[in-house]
């Protein structure tokens, strides 16, 4: 095939099967364009995009302000590696630091790699700091999470998908109910080698569980008296994402390690982050950990330029506002829908629990549906199904994809 032949949906799935890893399940539909709250596939159909690459795309798909930072640095300097300095990588560093209230900044690429980050400063801040004896530091962590899928992340998650076949586990972490501040307590007063909290202020691939009013506040304050670390990886919840900068926002919690990656960069590169006050940051010397390209040019006008939109175009409001309208609309529906049985969320990222197993299609044949509507969606943990659209979306096309949603299910029922 010419590289300069249109290519067919059917082209491009078969293409990606004969020559990629088989390590995703999407939904068959190929993307070739993306503005603002649509993407259109390979034949020219337009569609809501209801996952925004899982809230990396909180600006809307090219945001050209974004797409313009990057294609200007990109015309000047890509890369230096962090031998050198670039005259870029301190304005990014002061501008993140001072939005989110922090001393510090540690750049990284992926939300992945930004959690083994935060991983490595709070071991060695308890070793160094809190004087835990060396490799007798633990991190609790909470069921059902998810962080990633690096050797270390899956050595404490529950999802036997992720963690079959990939062992021998990191050792190091101790796993506690989420939601539960009995469960922190306990293992905190029971461990005195505790070195970190790390935990989703919601927690998004679970099916966007929203843990009680409070939870955040008072897990914070038992870190504080354990004088251990909380650190918050806020990669899927940040970035105006939940109707606040920060999930933690809600409730005004400060984490001692804030983890930051997807909307970071607006979608349009890979931008991760850990940020710390000194008395944490301070563990980490030369030497002690590094990326190539964690901190280049492009990635700090990127990350620039994404969080002044946000700021600019009040997408946070705009996410709380119209959240909350989702929610209202859904939740009127549910009464008459045997298919639904609740709605949860916060801002724009929200979720319906389809009344079926966790092994069963249905929330699968429901996404093809919408699909084939003009919607794009994807079940997570088998019955629950996200909404996350892009927070540039008006009120307007939020109420069009309600009726498209609600249509779909009342369709689906028959």
């Amino acid at each position: 095939m010419s590289v300069l032949e249109k290519m067919t949906s059917k082209d491009a799935i078969a293409l990606e099967d004969r020559y990629g890893a088989h390590n995703y399940h999407p939904l068959p539909v190929v993307l070739s364009k993306g503005e603002g709250v649509f993407v259109w596939d390979v034949e020219g159909k337009r569609y809501y995009d209801f996952l925004s690459a899982y809230s990396a795309v909180n600006q809307g798909h090219c945001h050209p302000k974004i797409v313009g930072a990057m294609t200007q640095q990109a015309q000047t300097l890509t890369l230096t590696s962090r031998a050198f300095y670039n005259d870029m990588l301190g304005k990014y560093e002061k501008y993140v630091t001072e939005t989110f209230g922090f001393d510090k900044l540690l750049p990284m690429n992926t939300g992945a790699e930004a959690v083994e980050t935060a991983l490595k400063i709070c071991r060695k801040w308890a070793y160094e700091e809190k004087g835990i004896e060396e490799n007798e530091a633990k991190i609790i962590v909470c069921e059902n999470n998810f962080h990633g899928r690096t050797t270390t992340i899956i050595s404490f998650s529950n999802d036997p998908v992720a963690r079959k076949n990939f062992g021998p586990y990191t050792q190091g972490f101790i796993k506690i109910e989420y939601d539960s501040l009995k469960a922190l307590e306990d293992t905190l007063k029971e461990n005195d080698d505790i070195a970190g909290f790390l935990v989703e202020p919601i927690q998004g691939e679970a099916g966007v569980y929203v843990p009680s009013e409070g939870y955040l506040t008072k897990a914070k304050a038992l870190c504080d008296k354990y004088n251990v670390l909380f650190i918050a990886d806020e990669v899927q919840t940040g970035i105006a994402r939940t109707g606040k900068m920060l999930a933690v926002d809600h409730e005004n919690v400060k984490p001692d390690i804030l983890i930051l990656g997807k909307a970071l960069s607006g979608g349009a590169y890979p931008v991760s982050a850990v940020l710390a006050d000194d008395h944490i940051m301070g563990v980490i010397r030369p030497g002690n950990h590094g990326s190539t390209f964690g901190g280049n040019p492009v990635a700090a006008a990127v990350g620039m330029a994404a969080l002044k939109v946000v700021k600019d175009e009040k997408l946070a409001e705009n996410a709380m506002r119209l959240g909350e309208l989702f929610r209202k609309e859904l939740t009127n529906f549910i009464p008459e829908c045997e298919l639904v049985t609740k709605v949860r969320g916060k801002g724009l990222l929200n979720a319906i629990l389809i009344n079926d197993t966790e092994d069963s299609s249905t929330a699968w044949d429901i996404c093809m549906a919408l699909k084939e509507n003009g919607l794009l969606a994807k079940p997570t943990h088998g019955n629950i199904i996200r909404f996350a659209p892009p927070l540039v979306m008006n009120e307007e096309q939020l109420m069009e994809c309600v009726s498209i949603i609600i249509s779909t299910l009342k369709d689906f029922r028959k």
